[in-house]
């Protein structure tokens, strides 16, 4: 698996978390002070890396939490079909066939960056 394990007091707006084992960048991040009966609170808002979902997490800072390790990586438009594009993997030269994200036109031999994790893959 392509994640490692740490504080919450260690993350940071922009950075990447594991929330309901899901992929999402953090939006915003806030802090409660310690209260009489516990210790201090982390908010975390985020939205999902591959479903856009937005989710939120409150957990006392020092829990110990799944951060993912999402790869970035170049790679070449081999060939468009519709809303499908097929991408060769300019490191590994390894093809497959992505979602063409809305608002973005490609056309063949362009060279884009994609983001990876695990089996999924997305067009950024």
């Amino acid at each position: 698996m392509a994640k490692q394990q740490d504080e919450v007091r260690n993350l940071d707006e922009g950075s990447y978390v594991m929330i309901d084992d899901a992929p999402c960048k953090i939006n915003s991040y806030s802090t409660a002070k310690p209260g009489k009966h516990g210790s201090a609170k982390a908010r975390v808002e985020a939205k999902g890396v591959f479903d856009a979902k937005k989710r939120s997490l409150s957990q006392p800072v020092d829990a110990k939490i799944w951060v993912p390790i999402i790869d970035r990586k170049q790679g070449q438009v081999v060939n468009v079909d519709g809303d499908e594009v097929q991408v060769m993997d300019l490191e590994t030269y390894e093809t497959f066939v992505m979602r063409q994200p809305d608002g973005v036109d490609l056309a063949a031999e362009d060279e884009i960056e994609f983001l990876e994790y695990e089996a999924q893959r997305k067009i950024v």
